[in-house]
C-alpha cells in the first residue's frame, strides 16, 4: 500500500483504488470539503503524474473521459485549488509522491487498464439529497426533482414566477461555467422547449454565479443531476453491444482455455519489450513478470 499525507489531504493506493480524503486545513476549498472521501477505482484512471517544484509539488490524477460526472460537468474548468484530483505536496515528501505514482502506474500496466473514454460513469457522483446556495439562487436536488429558490439578488423578471421545480425527466443536460474575469459564471439546466441562448441572469432554468468562494459547489449539483441522466456515450455503447451480439469480439475479451494462456504469454512478451526499451526498470519488470506467471 502507498500513502501520502499532506495538509491538503491524504491519498492512499491499495492496488484497487486511490482513496482521497480532503485535508482539514482551512485553505481546503468548500467543494473538496463537501465532496469528502472519494475512492477512485483503478479502472477509472487514465494516468497519474507528479510535478515537483521549489517549495511544493503537485500530484495529479487523470481520469478517463466520461468516468466521473463531476469532471463531465466541469469540462476541465475546475481551478487547481478546487479540483479534488490534485494534491499539493510539500518538497520534503517528493520521494513519497514519486513512489505512489510508480505504484499506480505499475498497477495500470499490469491490469492493462484502457485509458480511453469510458462508456459509463465509474464514480457515483455526489450523494443525495444535495442543496447548494450560491449566486442568485439555492438549488436542491433529491434524485427526481430540481428546485430553484431565488434570493434578493435575483432579477425580478426571473424571480417573479416564484420558486421553480424541474422534473429530472424533463432535463436533457447540464452546463456549468465558473466566473472568469468580468464574465459571470452559471449553472444551467437544459430543458426541452426552453432556449439555451437566454443569458443566465434572466434564464429561469439557470443560476447566475459571480465568482464567490461557494460558487464551485454548484458544479456538484450539476454532477449529481448528470450522474442520473443517460451517459453521453449510451448510444455508442448500445451500438457496440449490438455488434458484439453479432459475434464480433471487442478485443478486450479472452476466450476460455488456450486463449487465456496465449494472452498471458503475449503479455510476458510485451513486458519484456517494455523492459528492453527502458520504460520498465529491472525491479518493475521482475514484479510484473511474477504477477503474470502466477496467473499462468
Amino acid at each position: 500500500m502507498a500513502e501520502i499525507i499532506q495538509k491538503d489531504g491524504t491519498w492512499t493506493f491499495d492496488g484497487d483504488a486511490v482513496r482521497i480524503v480532503p485535508g482539514r486545513d482551512r485553505n481546503v476549498s468548500p467543494l473538496r470539503a463537501t465532496v469528502g472521501e472519494v475512492a477512485v477505482p483503478l479502472q477509472a484512471l487514465a494516468g497519474i503524474s507528479f510535478e515537483p517544484g521549489r517549495t511544493s509539488g503537485r500530484l495529479r490524477l487523470r481520469l478517463r473521459d466520461g468516468a466521473d460526472p463531476l469532471l463531465q460537468v466541469a469540462s476541465g474548468r475546475l481551478a487547481e485549488g478546487v479540483d479534488p484530483y490534485q494534491l499539493t505536496v510539500e518538497s520534503d515528501r517528493t520521494g513519497v509522491a514519486e513512489y505512489l505514482v510508480d505504484e499506480v502506474r505499475n498497477a495500470l500496466l499490469l491490469d492493462e487498464v484502457d485509458p480511453g473514454p469510458a462508456d459509463r460513469y465509474l464514480l457515483p457522483g455526489p450523494s443525495l439529497p444535495i442543496t447548494v446556495g450560491a449566486g442568485d439562487a439555492t438549488v436542491t436536488f433529491d434524485g427526481e426533482r430540481i428546485k430553484l429558490e431565488w434570493n434578493w439578488k435575483t432579477v425580478e423578471s426571473k424571480s417573479s414566477g416564484g420558486p421553480r421545480t424541474l422534473a429530472l425527466s424533463d432535463v436533457r443536460g447540464v452546463e456549468w461555467r465558473p466566473n472568469v474575469g468580468l464574465e459571470n459564471g452559471f449553472l444551467r439546466f437544459l430543458v426541452a422547449g426552453s432556449p439555451a441562448s437566454t443569458p443566465p441572469k434572466y434564464d429561469p432554468n439557470a443560476v447566475e454565479l459571480w465568482g464567490f468562494k461557494k460558487d464551485p459547489l454548484m458544479a456538484l449539483v450539476g454532477a449529481a443531476v448528470v450522474a442520473r441522466l443517460p451517459h453521453p456515450r449510451a448510444a455508442e455503447r448500445a451500438e457496440a453491444a449490438g455488434t458484439a451480439g453479432a459475434g464480433v469480439t471487442t478485443g478486450t475479451e479472452v476466450t476460455a482455455g488456450g486463449g487465456d494462456h496465449d494472452a498471458l504469454l503475449r503479455r510476458l512478451r510485451e513486458l519484456g519489450e517494455l523492459h528492453q526499451s527502458g520504460i520498465l526498470t529491472a525491479e518493475e519488470f521482475s514484479a510484473a513478470k511474477q504477477a503474470v506467471l502466477k496467473r499462468l
